[in-house]
């Protein structure tokens, strides 16, 4: 992971990437971490894993982000 890249994604990063309501990020990064708790791995409340994330919603640990 280079420098510039977040470890972890916060509800408005999720809620930005997806265009959906803050509300339903939170709700996403719930049932994220739930999923990660399952796996053995320690969660952030309010935040997910970014590799993580980008595997759940594109099926890849590569991506690219524009900013």
């Amino acid at each position: 992971m280079s420098s510039n890249e977040k470890m972890f994604l916060r509800v408005d990063d999720v809620a930005e990437i997806l265009d959906v309501s803050k509300t339903y990020a939170y709700k996403l990064i719930r049932k994220m971490n739930d999923e990660m708790k399952d796996k053995g791995f320690h969660t952030i409340a309010g935040r997910i894993d970014t590799k993580f994330f980008y595997e759940h919603f594109y099926g890849t640990k590569d991506y690219e982000r524009s900013n």
